[in-house]
């Protein structure tokens, strides 16, 4: 993958930007960057794809480091993560670009952003740690667009909210390198990965990227890292929504990740460059639960529309109702946090796999958002 490339101007001054991680040098001068698979080989003064990682002639620099699209308090299960915390808060950021070119992309404004006046003033990785704490949240999110891009400056904040106690959770489309990989993910206690689609021909001719990529990472989270992980795949009509490829996939999930792994079936509304397309009708989600649920995945869920019968988690062992969840409102809650596992049914006893800290939160739906001025946040 070349390097983004603005033939109208001259190469642009990137003196003073934060120095990268994971890059080398080619033997023609250009440095390549190694964060995640497209592998930008660039010239100084250009831009990689991601459009925020960029060459100063000497090394990879990352553009945006202290600088974000916005920040705003979430219910956890917005990102989506239904096992992790359920009910408590979360301060969600995100900064400009992203590695992949999804045409379907629903924080385009975000994640195509060519324009910095749209990132807010200086938020120091401190700073966003402090806010946490003064706003009573669980959690940080990095999400919007990828944290893979702005890996430096996720994994400096992640420290910072290690030491105050404040949990970490990237919402990402899995796009990174074998060599970037454990950094990152060391300092995430939750993910959420978007799995798009589960045929290489969706991801390259969509996304500009590669589903073997994707599916290293999850098996590398899984299996490598104690990160809490949970998969959502965006089901669009006539794209990715057939029941031949549910299954292939919720297959894969059991068979390389374990049934445990929640799974998030969300509905598609027409955005970016797929106007086009109409959005998913519930009963798509609906029968891609019951598909995931017949080939072994214990923990599946329809997102982005009303449906309690659906969203809700139900004990694998009794069938019961462990956590009553209509999109972000929680009700009944039968999770124990005093048996010999994380959580426990309160009906029989099961293990149910997670991070739970005794009862649920209330956040509820609430979206707050936080704006920084000087070293606080309003």
């Amino acid at each position: 993958m070349t390097a983004q490339t603005n033939h109208n101007h001259a190469p642009e001054d990137f003196t003073g930007a934060f120095p990268g991680r994971y890059w080398h040098k080619l033997e023609d001068g250009r440095i390549q960057c190694d964060v995640c698979p497209r592998f930008c080989k660039m010239r100084a003064g250009q831009r990689g794809l991601c459009f925020v990682r960029a060459s100063d002639g000497e090394q990879v620099v990352l553009t945006t480091y202290g600088r974000s699209s916005g920040f705003c308090i979430d219910p956890i299960e917005k990102k989506p993560l239904n096992h992790f915390y359920p009910g408590t808060s979360i301060l969600s950021f995100g900064t400009a670009g992203c590695n992949l070119t999804c045409k379907f992309c629903q924080n385009h404004d975000i994640s195509k952003s060519r324009e910095f006046d749209k990132l807010q003033s200086l938020a120091t990785p401190a700073m966003i740690a402090e806010a946490a704490v003064k706003s009573g949240c669980t959690s940080v999110a990095y999400t919007y667009n990828d944290p893979v891009i702005f890996l430096e400056y996720a994994v400096d904040t992640a420290k910072e909210c290690r030491k105050r106690g404040i949990k970490n959770v990237a919402v990402t489309a899995g796009y990174i390198t074998p060599e970037a990989r454990p950094e990152f993910f060391e300092y995430m206690d939750a993910a959420n990965v978007d799995l798009k689609a589960f045929t290489p021909e969706f991801y390259k001719e969509l996304c500009s990227a590669d589903l073997e990529r994707v599916k290293e990472t999850l098996v590398y989270i899984k299996h490598e890292t104690d990160c809490w992980l949970e998969i959502t795949d965006l089901v669009i009509p006539g794209r990715n929504d057939s029941e031949a490829e549910i299954d292939a996939m919720t297959q894969w999930i059991v068979d390389a990740l374990g049934p445990d792994v929640p799974v998030h079936f969300t509905a598609f509304h027409p955005d970016w460059k797929m106007m086009d397309v109409p959005p998913t009708p519930p009963e798509t989600l609906v029968r891609a639960r019951e598909i995931a649920m017949k080939n072994g995945i214990r923990y599946a869920y329809t997102g982005n529309v009303h449906d309690k019968e659906h969203q809700s988690t139900y004990c694998h062992a009794c069938g019961g109702i462990l956590i009553g969840r209509d999109w972000y409102e929680l009700s009944e809650f039968n999770v124990t946090t005093e048996g010999n596992y994380p959580g426990n049914c309160t009906a029989c006893g099961a293990e149910i796999p997670g991070r739970f800290d005794g009862p649920a939160g209330d956040w509820g739906r609430k979206r707050v958002p936080l704006r920084f001025q000087g070293p606080k946040a309003v």
